[in-house]
Order: C-alpha cells, then sequence, then structure tokens
C-alpha cells in the first residue's frame, strides 16, 4: 500500500518520535490525524516545534487511550494507525507500574479493538529493544528471547504479543516496529543523550550519570521515523516484528565522552547512584539485527556524530526544555 493521499492517524503525536513522524507524514504526502494526550494546559508538546506549514495540513485531536470511546471515534474514517501513545520513561515505570500497565497494555487493547471495528488497511504498533532485555547472542534478531527486565518492557511486551494476537485471531493487518535507541532532538532529559547535553550546554563542571557500561545501539530520529513509513508500506511486515536499528554501538561512556569533544570542554564524569537502575533490571547490552528491514529497503543515514551535533544544538537552543542540576525520570 501507499502512504500518500491516506487518512492516517498517529497516537502519541505530541512525543519525540511521534512528532516527527506526524512531519515526514505530511511531507510523505499522507492526510494527518494526530493524537494528543488530553490536558487543561495549551500546547502540543512536541508539534509545537514542527514546522508550522506542516502543522497547518494536520488535525489535532486530544484523548486519552484509556478511553475504548474515545479510541474508536479517533480511528474513525483513518485507513493506517501508527499507535505510539505509551508511558516510557523506566525509571518512573519502577515508581508507577500501574499506570504503565493501563496506558501501555490496556490502552493498546483499546486501539485494538477500534481497529477490528473500522477494519483498516493497516495497524502500525510501537516496540522498544527494551523487551529483549540484554543480549544473549550478538546481534538482536527478531527471534532473540524476549525478556523485559524493568515494568515498562514487561508492559510494551505485553502490548506487541497482544498486537500480534489480534492479526492471528482477527486477521488484523499489525506491523510490529521494534526500534532500538533512538535519539535526537526534541527527546526530552529523561534519555541519556540529552540528559548528558543538558548537563553539558548548562556549563556544569561535571557530568552526573549512572552506569557508564551500558552499550546501546542508537539511531537518528530522521531514520527510524523512515522506517515506519516503509514498514507501513510493506506487505511483507503484516503480521511481523522488524527491528529498527544498527546506527551506532556504543557504550555510556563513550557516548559522554563524543558529547564532551563536541562541547570543547573537558569535564569529568561523575557516578550518580540515584541514576542507577536496580542490578538485576539493568540492560547491559542492546545491538541490533536489522537484516529484516534492510531486505525491504531501509537503513539508517544519519552518521553518530552528526546527529549528536544536532541534539548538543537543540539542547543550546532550547535550555528552557531542560533542568540540568535534576535527575528527570
Amino acid at each position: 500500500m501507499r502512504l500518500e493521499g491516506e487518512n492516517v492517524l498517529v497516537t502519541g503525536a505530541g512525543g519525540f518520535i511521534g512528532s516527527h513522524l506526524v512531519e515526514a507524514l505530511v511531507r510523505e504526502g499522507a492526510r494527518v490525524r494526530a493524537m494528543i494526550r488530553y490536558s487543561s494546559r495549551p500546547g502540543l508538546g512536541d508539534l509545537d516545534l514542527a514546522d508550522e506549514a506542516v502543522l497547518s495540513e494536520v488535525e489535532v485531536v486530544r484523548g486519552d487511550v484509556q478511553d475504548p470511546h474515545f479510541c474508536l471515534r479517533a480511528t474513525e474514517g483513518v485507513a493506517v494507525v501508527f499507535h505510539l501513545a505509551a508511558l516510557i520513561g523506566i525509571p518512573y515505570s519502577y515508581h508507577a507500574p500501574q499506570q504503565y500497565v493501563g496506558v501501555n497494555v490496556q490502552g493498546t487493547l483499546n486501539l485494538l479493538e477500534a481497529c477490528r471495528h473500522h477494519d483498516l488497511a493497516r495497524l502500525v504498533h510501537t516496540s522498544t529493544s527494551e523487551v529483549y532485555g540484554t543480549a544473549q547472542r550478538v546481534l538482536i534478531d527478531e527471534d532473540h528471547p524476549l525478556n523485559p527486565q524493568s515494568p515498562y518492557a514487561a508492559t510494551k511486551s505485553a502490548a506487541d504479543q497482544l498486537a500480534l494476537s489480534y492479526h492471528l485471531s482477527f486477521d488484523l493487518p499489525v506491523t510490529v516496529v521494534r526500534p532500538f535507541n533512538t535519539y535526537g532532538p526534541r527527546q526530552s532529559a529523561r534519555a541519556v543523550v540529552p540528559t548528558i547535553a543538558s548537563q553539558l550546554t548548562a556549563g556544569r563542571r561535571e557530568l552526573r550519570l549512572g552506569s557508564l557500561d551500558p552499550v546501546r545501539d542508537l539511531t537518528f530520529v530522521a531514520d527510524t521515523c523512515r522506517g515506519f513509513l516503509i514498514l507501513a508500506e510493506a506487505d511483507e511486515a503484516v503480521g511481523r516484528v522488524t527491528n529498527l536499528g544498527g546506527g551506532a554501538v556504543v557504550s555510556i561512556r563513550e557516548l559522554a565522552e563524543i558529547l564532551i569533544g563536541l562541547h570543547g570542554e573537558a569535564i569529568e564524569i561523575v557516578p550518580d547512584d540515584q541514576r542507577l537502575r536496580p542490578d538485576k533490571s539493568e540492560v547491559l547490552r542492546l545491538e541490533c539485527d536489522a537484516a529484516r528491514a534492510r531486505s525491504m529497503g531501509w537503513a539508517p543515514t544519519v552518521s553518530l556524530t552528526d546527529g549528536l551535533s544536532a541534539v548538543y544544538r537543540f539542547v543550546q537552543e532550547h535550555p528552557e526544555r531542560f533542568r540540568a542540576a535534576e535527575y528527570a525520570i
């Protein structure tokens, strides 16, 4: 199928990846309905930073995926749904696991039922590499065992299995996209790249981080969004999980050193115990086998240096979005 000219819904459109995906879809020629979580406060989340010419083409709806009636209305008249709405912060999931079940599991179920009711052409469901846990073999392909090590990862794994079960049980055309660690402008300080950049640009004389040993597979957000578009159009992705990754594999220590180099001043890295995950919950290594995505025409194109430079500039230009002295969970 082709996205050009189709009516599409993006849930979680006010988030980091969601806002970039809305822009990519509009530029692809899709007619986009952007779902923003309802709040009495003004603003569209990260969509406020999107190109105004793009926003003028977008229909914004406010609600909550935990409301099945809202999901039914939001999906009416659309051919494709990109489901990104989720609670994503791993540290907060230790404190509020029930909220994660409500949004990530029940919210996904509500959306699946709505999509089934409307008989749409494609549901693109967003997973996460965190469901794999620490790599039991490298590279991690889609057949790697699932071993969620946090409440967040457990709820995402459950949501993935629900989505796939609806394909098997009801022939719902579900595609599961499993990004590894996406980074880029607009990402909040709960993620490690903007956490490092915000401390550096604030002029702090030390960089406070948790464990420096975990290895992550980083992909720039524009590449991740292009992967969503390719997989949404690929019939061979239906009923399957497809990894998106292989952009750049680095340890947190190496990542900090690259960003310190971009900053241009020597900064001491200081361990901060409050930023550590529980020992058995820390995912030590994620490294993606993206052969399946590559077979469908996708590959990352943005280098790690270029991507990190873009994040550093964004944080410099938007200091109001970051509180460098605080640990954001």
